[in-house]
């Protein structure tokens, strides 16, 4: 009892009425870039309160030890690991046909996977940008397309789309390393409410929503600035910055949302971020 007193206490804390994630006990989440940070944190948090999550990436053994951990913690829910390279359609094909057959289809569709290079207009290498597109555009279009197919093969009304957005598809900050990210994040914001918009003229209550977060203390500065770890853990260091958690959270609040309710977009910044 006390675990599940933990867990609704939690609930609250994100803003959603205790007993509001219920609906999605022992129903399947797909949380893609599952092994670090943002995603790892919303893959716990969904195991937590009894979903059937699962995580790929690229690499699994951390999403292997993340699975272990939500199973000694005795989590209602279970994660299940799932190699997987978002940059490859057919991959992506591959496992949504095995969630099908394993777990009949996926119901929560987490787009988080997402990446920046830093690559200029003026001076970057084609290849950065192009990997940008693949994994922060077209990875989230395909997923999405698939997810809506598994969703009306099995007359799934009420499922949830959520894009893992950012501050940086809001507004174009003057550093140019950034700017080419900048523009695959400003398509995820027109993307979710294009989904928005077709969902509605299907007749579905799909809902589709995005998180843009500013500043979160994750991995992915030093990925940005791999040549410059110094920059990097300068980026982290001037202001207190939001946690994967609290993106976790966010995620929770969406879901725990009533039937009527459809969130668009959640902008969260540090209190303390300037732009």
């Amino acid at each position: 009892a006390g675990e599940g007193g933990s867990a609704r206490a939690q609930g609250g804390a994100a803003g959603s009425q205790p007993g509001a994630m219920e609906r999605w006990k022992d129903r399947v989440a797909l949380v893609t870039g599952a092994s670090v940070g943002i995603g790892a944190a919303v893959a716990r948090a969904l195991v937590q309160r009894g979903m059937k999550v699962v995580g790929c990436a690229r690499s699994v053994d951390k999403i292997e030890k993340l699975a272990a951990e939500c199973q000694s913690a005795g989590y209602p829910g279970i994660l299940i690991p799932y190699k997987c390279d978002l940059s490859n359609e057919e991959e992506i094909l591959s496992m949504f046909s095995a969630i099908k057959t394993l777990h009949q289809g996926v119901d929560v569709c987490i787009n988080n996977a997402g990446l920046a290079r830093p690559e200029p207009l003026l001076s970057g290498k084609t290849e950065g940008w192009r990997m940008m597109i693949d994994v922060n555009v077209m990875a989230v279009s395909i997923c999405t397309r698939e997810v809506y197919r598994s969703m009306k093969e099995r007359n799934i009304d009420d499922g949830h789309i959520i894009n893992i957005n950012s501050m940086n598809g809001h507004s174009v900050v003057p550093q140019s390393v950034v700017h080419f990210y900048s523009a695959t994040k400003y398509a995820v914001t027109a993307l979710t409410e294009g989904l928005r918009q077709e969902l509605r003229e299907a007749k579905t209550h799909i809902r589709a929503t995005c998180i843009s977060p500013g500043l979160v203390e994750t991995g992915f500065a030093f990925k940005l600035h791999d040549n410059d770890p110094e920059r990097a853990a300068a980026t982290y260091e001037s202001i207190r910055c939001l946690k994967a958690e609290d993106m976790a959270n966010a995620v929770i609040y969406v879901l725990s949302a009533p039937p009527h309710v459809q969130i668009g977009d959640i902008q969260m910044r540090p209190t303390e971020q300037i732009s």
